[in-house]
């Protein structure tokens, strides 16, 4: 494959607040650590406290990993560099999307992998570790049972129980069915199904058959896979649990500041709660809240506590309290040694909305890097696209524009009547030089007939125009193909398609070339053909 670059401003598919903060805007200042540059990390090395929890965490990971470790060497490698003071992760995550899900998910790993390797080079001395963070613990199972290959949607049609990670995926058989299906017959396409059957056909929990496929997907880079629905990394979070439940500090803070940044002129993307912590069991995640009489109820279970009894609770089964979306990343600092997150866009405002929670809790906060976003084309698509005279930056404008332009370039007439209007303009002014002689009053008739006129012409400038691109269907058919290739369903590739037929197509190249052409530090808009 090739690569060219865009900025992402010139796509026109990216939040205010993002664009702002890759400008380095200074109200977003207080909003964010350092910023994403080599000079912030330098700053973040030299900044970040020492971290006390590596054996914990490398006994943890050797658990969750079992047996994938003996066919994992470059992952088990990692695991140990985690027992060294030097060594740091860059993490990204996502929820556990049946088969990867979008293509954005492929990208946000292979962004964090890359940019462990470029710290690497910039830091010989030190080791940087790419992670990927499952989301276990999500209990939205609408948003992850279905992918898209090529348009066509798979879902895994079963009722949602407790968090997405502990799911049986006893039913899930007709989905891997219909997802292999699709593949075709090929080297690519037999590897791809072997990864999937084994994943999803023999791992018992959603959990593992995701760490599996992801493993066998990216271990060659030393990809480590963590599950935090863990009571011994729990553990290490508790005296935040209880802190954020008994006090609400998170919920002052986090509030407090998202005021803040709104006044500033962004938007924000979550609201914290006066408590930010599920019940969870095997059967439920509620929301726990404090009821009217002052106890600590579990919503919809008729489960209540006492504060000696939440305590308690607490102190002996931690792996029972799940953060929410404002204090997972929190929760993820205090076990990783981590040094940058990876997320898209709407990740990047809700961190920022955490940054005060964060200080007062003296937990450091990470460089936050917007993930590489990339479009994946082919060959005969790219010619389409330049025989019809559109280059990878104009492709992203709507088509009627783009579709008017050709037209434009090619039609042997004019098509406007603008020459023809400025005449008109002219006789309209002797009019209402004349009227107004007769009868000032009659001002406004004139205008409304020139306001009629000019609809009429405006009209008859679209009919000129429709009529002209009946000339030219070919070319503008070509023009809606390459904008419904590219952009299905009118939204970007990356963020609908899985990336299955890329990987039928180009096989383990494909991650090979996303990993040669991300450069997760300049933050420009990747297309690959």
């Amino acid at each position: 494959m090739k690569a060219t670059y865009i900025e992402y401003s010139e796509t026109n598919s990216f939040s205010k607040t993002l664009l702002a903060y890759l400008a380095h805007d200074e109200a977003l200042k207080s909003f964010v650590g350092n910023w994403p540059t080599w000079a912030g990390f330098e700053k973040q090395l030299n900044e970040k406290k020492k971290f006390e929890h590596r054996e914990i965490l490398v006994e943890r990971l050797k658990n969750q990993y079992g047996e994938l470790l003996k066919d994992s060497p470059a992952v088990a490698a990692n695991i140990e560099l985690l027992l060294d003071q030097n060594s740091y992760t860059i993490t990204t995550g996502h929820q556990l999307n049946i088969f990867t899900g979008p293509l954005y998910f492929i990208f946000k790993i292979m962004t964090a992998i890359r940019l462990s390797e470029d710290l690497k080079s910039k830091h010989p001395d030190k080791n940087f570790v790419p992670v990927y963070w499952m989301a276990t613990e999500d209990h939205d199972f609408e948003e992850i049972n279905h992918t898209k290959v090529f348009g066509k949607k798979i879902s895994w049609d079963t009722p949602a129980v407790s968090a997405t990670g502990r799911m049986d995926t006893a039913t899930i058989v007709d989905a891997v069915k219909q997802y292999t299906n699709i593949l075709g017959l090929s080297e690519n396409s037999t590897k791809l199904t072997r990864i999937v059957e084994e994943a999803y056909l023999n791992h018992d929990r959603l959990a593992d058959a995701t760490r599996y496929m992801v493993n066998e997907l990216f271990k060659s880079y030393g990809l480590l896979i963590v599950d935090a629905d863990d009571r011994e990394l729990k553990d290490l979070f508790k005296p935040i649990i209880k802190e954020d439940i008994l006090s609400e500090k998170s919920f002052k803070a986090i509030t407090a500041r998202s005021e803040e940044l709104e006044s500033n002129g962004f938007s924000t993307q979550v609201h914290a709660r006066e408590i930010n912590f599920f019940y969870l069991t095997d059967e439920f995640r509620e929301r726990l809240v404090l009821a009217a009489d002052g106890r600590y109820e579990v919503l919809h279970q008729n489960i209540y506590f006492t504060k000696a009894e939440l305590e308690h609770e607490i102190d002996h089964y931690p792996e029972r309290f799940s953060p929410n979306v404002v204090m997972r990343p929190m929760y993820q600092e205090i076990i990783l040694p981590n040094l940058a997150y990876i997320g898209g866009g709407a990740e990047m405002v809700y961190w920022m909305q955490l940054k005060s929670n964060f200080d007062q809790y003296q937990v450091d906060f990470p460089i936050l890097i917007p993930r590489n976003s990339a479009m994946i084309t082919e060959d005969n698509i790219a010619a389409k696209l330049f025989r019809v005279d559109l280059t990878f930056k104009s492709i992203f404008r709507p088509a009627e524009v783009l579709k008017k332009e050709y037209v434009r370039r090619h039609t042997k007439e004019r098509l406007n009547l603008n020459d023809e209007w400025m005449e008109l303009n002219a006789i309209f002014g002797k009019i209402r030089l004349r009227t107004h002689k007769i009868d000032p009053s009659l001002g406004p008739s004139t205008e409304a007939v020139k306001a009629r006129l000019k609809k009429a012409i405006n009209n008859l400038e679209k009919k000129l125009m429709k009529a002209e691109k009946r000339n030219h269907q070919h070319a503008l058919t070509d023009i809606d193909n390459v904008k419904e290739k590219l952009f299905p369903g009118g939204g970007l590739q990356e963020r609908s398609e899985n990336f299955a037929l890329l990987y039928v197509k180009y096989g383990d190249n494909l991650f090979r070339d996303l990993y040669k052409y991300f450069n997760p530090l300049d933050f420009k808009f990747t297309i690959l053909y």
